[in-house]
């Protein structure tokens, strides 16, 4: 694992590779990996508009090229599949929203909490 990690950049390279292959559309296969940067890359807002202006994307529409595809979700349940194994195999994703006050907890803000159901000061963990 450690060897693996340290090539994180070759990791994050060969990773988005069956998703792309999925795209087909040349322009999506093209935005997909500038829209994932933009995601994991530096700066708070990670809607569209910001992440196109510090990518140097002069379109916002060629930066959505990059999202929106079943076949996406396609691939996302075949690597899943790949990864959690067997054909008795169950993989449950949920959220849930813990209560807090204050704000000094990682990761807390104000937030439409499910368990509470309302917006209140809450973390939500996956």
């Amino acid at each position: 694992m450690v060897g693996r990690t340290l090539n994180w950049r070759d990791e994050l390279g060969r990773w988005p590779k069956p998703f792309l292959d999925r795209l087909g559309h040349k322009a999506r296969r093209q935005m997909c990996p500038l829209y994932v940067s933009g995601l994991i890359g530096p700066g708070d807002r990670k809607s569209i508009q910001p992440m196109a202006r510090r990518l140097a994307i002069n379109c916002t529409t060629s930066l959505r090229r990059g999202l929106g595809s079943n076949a996406c979700e396609t691939e996302l349940l075949v690597q899943a599949d790949r990864l959690v194994g067997g054909s008795d195999a169950v993989l449950v994703i949920d959220d849930a929203a813990i209560a807090k006050k204050g704000t000094h907890s990682v990761g807390v803000a104000t937030e439409y909490a499910s368990a509470l159901g309302k917006t209140a000061n809450s973390q939500t963990l996956v």
